[in-house]
Formats: structure tokens, C-alpha cells, sequence
């Protein structure tokens, strides 16, 4: 993925129910995540047209997939698993073997397709989360 992606990472994001578009999603965000975990971040493309991405990230022991989209008419091809294990294989070149993804809790479909790639469910956790900003949406 490249900061040239962007516009249409972010249409496809915004038309994906279970996916929360924020201000952090923003075009200045997101280039400093791309610029921050190179090579991380990945797109899938079919007759050039973006039909999948996912994000990757670490923070030096942790790795973190965020906003794995495909779209739904391209799903059930292994799509969604070849950009996950691009970016798995991202982070275990750069020495990171764990990773982590948040779900909504209500999403049922989701959690169904991490738990068929092997990821575990922690039910002993819980994300807690604080906004230093004004804004709601950060």
C-alpha cells in the first residue's frame, strides 16, 4: 500500500459495515503510519480496480493488523487470507511473531473469519480507550 492508495482505501473502508472510519484515518494519518511501519500495509487489486487492503503495524514486540477489507463481492477467493499473510509475513521478517486485531463484538462475521484463520479470541481482555483530543471521532 502507498499513500497513492488512499482514496480508494478509504471508499472501500467507508462502505464496509464493521469498519469504523475515524479521524485517525485521515490522509495526514495515514501517511505517517505508512511512512512509520513501511512495507507493512498491503492492497489487492483485480482489473485495476482496489478491491482489498490491510493495515499492519508493531511497536517493537506486538503486531497489529487493523481494517482488513475485501470487498464483498470478491470475498470467499482468499483474498482477505493472502493480504493477512502479506502482512503476518511482514512482521515476522522484522522479528515480530504475535499479533494482535480488534473486532467489534457485534460483528459477528468478522470474528468467524479470524477464528477460521487460526486467531484466538482472548475473552479475559478488555480494550479500554482515551481521547486527549476534542474530538469525538479521533
Amino acid at each position: 500500500m502507498t499513500i497513492e492508495d488512499y482514496p480508494q482505501v478509504l471508499a472501500l473502508m467507508q462502505g464496509e459495515p464493521g469498519v469504523s472510519v475515524r479521524t485517525a484515518d485521515s490522509l495526514p494519518a495515514i501517511a505517517r503510519y505508512l511512512e512509520r511501519n513501511p512495507g507493512m500495509s498491503f492492497v489487492a487489486e483485480l482489473d485495476g480496480r482496489l478491491i482489498g487492503c490491510v493495515f499492519g503495524s508493531h511497536d517493537g514486540r506486538r503486531g497489529t493488523l487493523r481494517h482488513l477489507v475485501v470487498k464483498p463481492e470478491c470475498r470467499t477467493r482468499g483474498i482477505g487470507r493472502a493480504l493477512v499473510n502479506q502482512a503476518l509475513d511482514s512482521l515476522h521478517r522484522a522479528g515480530i511473531d504475535k499479533s494482535l486485531i480488534d473486532v467489534f463484538a457485534d460483528n459477528s462475521n468478522a470474528i468467524a473469519f479470524w477464528e477460521r484463520m487460526g486467531w484466538e479470541v482472548r475473552k479475559e481482555l478488555v480494550r479500554l480507550s482515551f481521547n486527549q483530543s476534542e474530538d469525538p471521532n479521533a
